[in-house]
């Protein structure tokens, strides 16, 4: 599977700003609204690797028009790259100005420092280091200058030539590999899958906890897609608009899953992420389907592939012998 991160062609950008507060601790406004996913957590990173602090220092303003700049949604698995590179950067024009203030109390030049552990310090030197939230207080009360930082990102991309189709749509793609083991009953048409292994890239997991959550998630959603999902339609009409007869898979219908990360840090993503999103749902089902005609020799090309399919089919497949 081959996944683009990002909107196609057309900009999509994000905005953020940083604030270093004077005890040292940082507030991100950010418009991403986190869905369940965890982007929070992960923008909270970024901002907190990125300023020296700890991520328990970082509080997050997400999702509120009337206090955030604008981010242009959560959707085409684009909050961590895009969103992602525009806190980077916004919180790197915050602790310039922190940097600025500590190469004067320690008499040395901006090149010569760096930010960690909650510290400004030399580099090659880590015990001359002035605490962060002192360099904030200072900002705030001898220079008025404040350690706020704004900024934003959007991906570099070209349109698309109407005539040929070619350009470059996305800055950046991700990349993944399912493997499915299912066992088939011949006599019911049921099927169940036993194992699922699951090799994804998204660049540099920044936490790889909600990779693998996110993995699992897709995986789960795929294996509905697969087996059960079916949309009833009658002339236009939806007749089974309810989870009685809309079936989705539950956690006693998941496989065993093995995940593997593969991190290819992509130069342009934030300390090398890209995304992870949308592309753990959409090598499930054709690995699936694959493994089913593995298993007994029918391919289903009309998902959900029910029992009922599965028997046709295979019925279909004897007529076919017999003839």
């Amino acid at each position: 599977m081959i996944y683009p991160v990002g909107t196609t062609s057309h900009a999509n950008p994000s905005a953020a700003v940083v604030v270093v507060n004077q005890d040292g601790t940082a507030t991100v406004l950010s418009g991403a609204a986190d869905v369940g996913q965890g982007s929070t957590t992960v923008l909270a990173q970024i901002a907190a690797e990125e300023l020296g602090i700890p991520y328990d220092s970082v509080a997050m303003v997400t999702s509120d028009t009337a206090r955030t700049p604008y981010d242009h949604g959560t959707n085409a698995s684009r909050v961590t790259y895009v969103t992602g590179n525009a806190i980077q950067r916004a919180a790197a024009n915050a602790k310039r100005v922190l940097l600025e203030i500590a190469a004067e109390v320690l008499q040395t030049s901006v090149e010569g420092l760096d930010a960690g552990g909650g510290f400004v310090y030399m580099k090659g030197l880590p015990e001359k280091r002035i605490p962060i939230g002192t360099i904030a207080e200072r900002a705030f009360t001898a220079r008025g200058e404040l350690p706020v930082g704004s900024a934003s990102y959007n991906p570099v991309t070209t349109d698309l030539d109407s005539e040929t189709g070619q350009g470059k749509p996305f800055a950046t793609y991700v990349f993944a590999t399912q493997i499915a083991e299912v066992e088939v009953d011949i006599e019911t048409g049921e099927v169940e899958v036993l194992r699922i292994v699951a090799a994804h890239d998204c660049g540099r997991a920044i936490n790889p906890m909600l990779v693998e959550g996110q993995v699992l998630g897709g995986i789960c959603m795929g294996v509905g897609y697969a087996l059960m999902e079916e949309l009833v339609l009658e002339d236009g009409e939806v007749k089974n608009p309810n989870f009685v007869d809309y079936v989705v898979p539950t956690a006693l219908d998941m496989p065993h899953v093995d995940v593997s990360l593969i991190e290819e840090p992509d130069p342009t993503g934030p300390y090398g992420a890209k995304g992870i999103g949308e592309s753990t749902m959409i090598p499930t089902a054709p690995a699936i389907i694959n493994a089913i005609h593995d298993a007994i020799g029918v391919r289903i090309r009309d998902l959900p592939a029910t029992p009922q399919k599965i028997l046709d089919a295979l019925k279909a497949k004897e007529a076919k012998r017999s003839a």
